[in-house]
């Protein structure tokens, strides 16, 4: 299932290939929305519930092309806090960090994620780039970590049109320009094609992009 977080119960359930696998996310589901109506219980980096084992088996009992989405619907129906979206995360396979990364503009308000977005943009694994760019990040990224977060995606070959708000956070932002004509002028020097994508990204700061012979 492509990336168009958030999803709803009925998209995904009408995307599953047979009754076994709704009946095992209902049941997943169901599992889910108990762990987050069950009193707090005191915290450790092993603490974990039984709804996490769907988390980690989606892909095998929904499909690989759902399981983004079902682990989403997942965290979501828990309630998961960043405390375990953090410890998913780092305990998670590369898909399973995905669908935290997903997750996030759903499930945690403010900037205590960030941390995660920021590991994610360490890597050179492009659908956790490309997932970390989101509506979180757009909303709780400093300038200077979004705006090497656009050249992450420029470095990687992620389209900019999965940065979020790209139109609206580059608007007018002299230092984003300035960073793009340096590796725009970088790539033309070393005889490389400047990405359509690095053109778009100086228009929308403003500046309007030179021929390569000129920067």
């Amino acid at each position: 299932m492509t990336q168009t977080a958030p999803w709803t119960r009925a998209d995904v359930g009408a995307r599953l290939a047979d009754d076994a696998a709704r009946a095992w996310l209902d049941e997943a589901l169901a599992d889910a929305a108990r762990a987050a109506q069950a009193p707090p219980v005191e915290s450790s980096p092993y603490t974990s519930h039984s709804w996490e084992l769907s988390f980690a088996a989606a892909g095998r009992h929904c499909g690989q092309d759902n399981a983004d989405a079902v682990r989403t619907l997942l965290l979501v129906e828990a309630r998961a806090g960043v405390e375990t979206l953090t410890r998913l995360y780092r305990q998670g396979s590369a898909a399973e960090r995905r669908a935290v990364l997903l997750a996030l503009p759903a499930l945690v308000d403010g900037p205590c994620a960030v941390h995660l977005v920021d590991d994610a943009l360490r890597t050179n694994d492009t659908r956790l780039v490309s997932a970390a760019v989101g509506p979180y990040a757009a909303a709780h990224l400093d300038p200077h970590a979004w705006r090497h977060a656009v050249l992450k995606c420029l470095f990687t070959g992620v389209p900019l049109d999965a940065v979020a708000d790209l139109a609206v956070r580059a608007a007018g932002d002299a230092e984003l320009a300035r960073m793009l004509t340096d590796y725009a002028a970088e790539r033309s020097a070393a005889g490389r094609d400047i990405p359509h994508d690095l053109e778009r990204a100086l228009t929308l700061t403003g500046e309007q992009p030179q021929r390569p012979q000129e920067l």
